[in-house]
């Protein structure tokens, strides 16, 4: 029942006290981020902007995501392996072409079809050998899901040795569901692998890079961390499929591709063509959030798999190698050229370094097989890089006897943050907004690293994404900022899902093959980020925070550097609220901006089809003096954006 919190009784006026002048505490420039987890086809199939689905034929059944076409010729097609071969990428393709007249080919379908705009440009690219000086044109189509050539280009002078062969083609319509064809003519045996469709309109006009319009609704939010790669995928169902990053740097063809664990994790949602290709590796993760102004935030394995699955762990004996990587990553991300691991990063193309500060030892892992060998990976951290900052965790719950363990260990340790998990029912966000007033302010300071209110949900994959949800993160986050002082990191979790191939929701944001659509979660956390400020300064009423006394939730802060002051007010009933705003300390220009995020209906949200139907309005109001007189819209989250001088 919502009735404690969406009376629609007659309220009083609130009288609320900005001591604009008196800050409290310090925002760090990291409050407010975002957490990467190749859930959802968030990498491959969503931000890497690969349109090649099984590109190297390294799936587990080695022509998925793959077809035989015929048009007028015969041939056949052999999965077979290098000789000698080669480690991480193995298998590649030959294809016996009998076809002098007509063409016999391969149709890729990628994920969930290729998204391809009319007009636009798309990098073809493919790794061929012929056998015997055999005579064999290559016909590179795009088509729709009909068959109908939406684009095409002609490849020839394929040779006995391995070479990579590039060609462009332009897209003559719009297609959502968009095919590949490689079409061959002639007779004779070749050998193709690597296959390889970029938009060349990629993030920042990288080859081979990211999708840009994906990138850019990241970017708007102005992340101030960007934790990577995951989540569960950094344990794995077992240790054998964990993420282990030095097999996702070096050439895109050198990484060794693995089954991602949500493969085969949700049992109603099975997702049999899910892999990682690791073209999104953590050279570009890195990348990524240099681009962003984002800290990077790696997390790695603690030699443990995910105790939900396998629950594997490494000896304490044999736990030398997980340190060492992270050891190793650090010299990666920092270290001089001269070194094995900025020579790498060099040859990549970014000898500077990447001034890496933080580093996670596990995901969400539980009880004393965790701490017994985190300690080891602390210890050595904290002799031998003092500067980098070390992230524990606090389990997979928010209270608890897993959790009450974790944090009576965590005292007697050294983490300088620790990652709290919250994925509950948007009453508990209302209900936990004032969870780290009390908070040990001498202790490690938190790191709120998924957080995501999960309520009700209909069949539209959008659908949990509801304006409740979001409404109730808001009023939550009011206490996160209030509490700055000890809260040092918060990001919402997931970040990316394609409405056809998730996993899990909610999430942030969503999109299919050519669309993207933020969710009202997304647009509550861009308002908390893009308002974030410099420092806490006190929002009271009757001498105490405003955290849910008639369903208003507010905080308060100032951008030194701008000359800002930002007020969030959170009103989560049904009923408009009358606010007086009393601000001290500051002069204030006459008039202030207001950013309103509200909706008709509670269980309203965005989708693909109307992804602005809960999106930020815009007004302003009369400051008289010091004073402000407001009225809350109901169920809705008001930004105050005052002008100010001393």
């Amino acid at each position: 029942m919502l009735v404690m919190y969406l009376s629609v009784s007659a309220q009083p006026v609130h009288d609320i006290k900005i001591l604009a002048g008196k800050p409290v505490a310090d925002i760090k420039p990291t409050m407010w981020g975002v957490f990467f987890e190749d859930i959802n086809f968030a990498a491959d199939g969503g931000v890497y902007a690969e349109l090649v689905k099984n590109r190297s034929f390294e799936f587990s059944l080695p022509l998925m995501g793959w077809r035989q076409v015929r048009e007028k010729g015969n041939g056949r097609v052999v999965p077979t392996f290098y000789t000698p071969a080669d480690e991480s990428n193995p298998r590649y393709i030959y294809i016996v072409v009998d076809a002098p007249e007509g063409a016999f080919g391969l149709m890729n379908e990628g994920f969930r079809g290729m998204g391809i705009r009319k007009g636009e440009n798309y990098n073809f690219s493919v790794k061929a050998r012929v056998h015997d000086k055999a005579d064999i044109t290559m016909r590179l189509e795009l088509t729709d899901p009909d068959g109908k050539v939406l684009g095409e280009a002609v490849l020839t002078g394929f040779g006995p040795e391995w070479r990579t062969h590039k060609i462009t083609v332009t897209a003559s319509e719009t297609e959502a569901k968009a095919r590949m064809r490689l079409m061959f003519s002639g007779r004779g045996r070749i050998d193709i692998d690597m296959v390889s469709l970029f938009p060349s309109d990629t993030w920042k006009g990288r080859p081979g890079g990211l999708r840009r319009d994906l990138v850019e609704m990241i970017a708007d939010l102005k992340p101030g961390f960007l934790r990577f790669p995951g989540g569960c995928i950094v344990e794995g169902r077992d240790l054998t499929n964990r993420y282990q990053w030095k097999t996702t740097v070096g050439p895109v063809e050198e990484r060794r591709m693995i089954m991602n664990r949500w493969n085969v994790e949700i049992r109603n949602r099975q997702t049999p063509d899910y892999f990682q290709s690791f073209g999104l590796g953590f050279f570009e993760y890195f990348q990524l959030a240099e681009d962003l102004g984002a800290e990077p935030l790696p997390i790695l394995n603690c030699g443990m798999s995910c105790q939900f699955n396998a629950a594997e762990v490494v000896p304490l004996e044999e736990l030398d190698p997980y340190i060492q990587d992270a050891l190793d990553l650090i010299a990666f991300a920092n270290g001089p050229v001269t070194t094995e691991w900025g020579r790498l990063r060099a040859s990549m193309g970014h000898p500077e370094p990447f001034n890496l500060k933080y580093i996670g030892i596990g995901n969400e892992q539980w009880e004393e097989q965790y701490f017994e060998r985190y300690r080891i990976f602390e210890k050595v951290l904290k002799e031998k890089h003092p500067e980098i900052m070390i992230v524990s965790g606090s389990g997979p719950y928010a209270s608890g006897d897993y959790f009450d363990y974790a944090w009576q260990e965590l005292r007697k340790l050294q983490p300088d943050l620790v990652d709290e998990h919250y994925y509950m029912r948007p009453e508990w966000f209302l209900a936990n907004a004032t969870r780290y007033d009390n908070y040990d302010r001498n202790g490690p300071k938190i790191f709120a690293g998924e957080y995501a209110a999960h309520g009700r949900e209909a069949d539209e994959a959008e659908s949990r994404n509801s304006w409740y949800s979001a409404l109730a993160e808001a009023a939550f986050m009011t206490g996160l900022e209030r509490n700055a002082d000890i809260v040092h990191m918060a990001s919402y979790a997931p970040l990316l899902a394609h409405v056809e191939a998730w996993q899990w929701r909610p999430d942030l944001i969503w999109f299919d093959n050519l669309n993207v659509a933020g969710t009202p979660n997304y647009y509550v956390h861009k308002l908390f980020s893009n308002y974030s400020g410099t420092h806490v300064v006190p929002a009271l009423s009757g001498g105490i925070p405003l955290s849910g006394a008639d369903s208003i939730y507010a905080s308060a802060v100032i951008d030194q550097n701008a000359g800002k002051l930002y007020i969030k007010l959170v009103n989560s009933s049904k009923s408009a609220k009358k606010i007086n705003l009393a601000i001290e300390g500051v002069t204030l220009a006459k008039t202030a901006d207001v950013e309103l995020l509200t909706a008709k209906n509670l269980y309203d949200f965005n989708s693909i089809t109307n992804p602005k139907l809960i999106f930020p309005s815009k007004k302003s109001v009369a400051v008289k003096g010091r004073r402000v007189d407001f009225e809350t819209e109901p169920i809705s989250l008001s930004v105050l954006i005052f002008s100010y001088r001393k």
